[in-house]
């Protein structure tokens, strides 16, 4: 055999192609989580909050991250999801589900709120001014990493996830150099009298 042709090993074969495709699709997971985690909602506008209490079991247990998205208070319905500030102005939410809409006596719309796992109201009605959004999606057990990267999760989780991409595409552009560096050798060897 010539010594430009030199022959790989039969067993690091399958190997490698494991390894490869273990790289991808962790590229895949990345980048799909890139987009679910971070660019959908920035682009959207929405808000993301991290389930603490079990008051909204079992659709949404402790650690699920929801995605809240700006909605119009007019439009929100009885059994939308909702994140709400307890006391307006104060940062403190609380993600519930309206269980009712009625008004005050001076025509103001307010919502009642009740958690799914909860065998009460929320004792105060929720006005306008207090709600932040309505549940657009929500992402089950992201809402740990979230409460571990803390108050500054969107830029480290962004710096994450773009050098997560970055490895990704140098990986796969690494891979497809070598494969066309070895395709006129492939090339050869198949034209070659056995």
């Amino acid at each position: 055999m010539p010594k430009h042709l030199k022959a790989r090993p039969v067993a690091s074969r399958p190997m490698a192609s494991i390894g490869r495709a273990a790289a991808f699709a962790c590229l895949l997971i990345a980048v799909f989580a890139a987009l679910i985690l971070i660019a959908l909602p920035r682009l959207t506008g929405s808000s993301t909050y991290a389930v603490l209490t079990s008051s909204m079991e079992p659709r949404y247990p402790p650690g699920t991250l929801l995605v809240v998205k700006p909605h119009a208070f007019a439009s929100l319905r009885t059994g939308d999801v909702i994140t709400y500030q307890l006391e307006s102005g104060k940062p403190a939410v609380v993600t519930h589900r309206i269980v009712s809409i009625g008004a005050t006596q001076k025509g103001e719309r307010i919502m009642v709120t009740q958690g799914d796992n909860n065998d009460v109201r929320d004792a105060a009605p929720v006005r306008e001014v207090q709600v932040r959004g309505k549940l657009f999606y929500a992402v089950p057990y992201a809402g740990f990493v979230a409460n571990t990267l803390g108050q500054h999760r969107g830029g480290a989780t962004g710096i994450a996830a773009a050098a997560l991409i970055a490895y990704g595409v140098f990986s796969i552009g690494r891979g497809l150099l070598a494969k066309a560096k070895r395709t006129p050798r492939l090339a050869r060897r198949l034209k070659a009298p056995l």
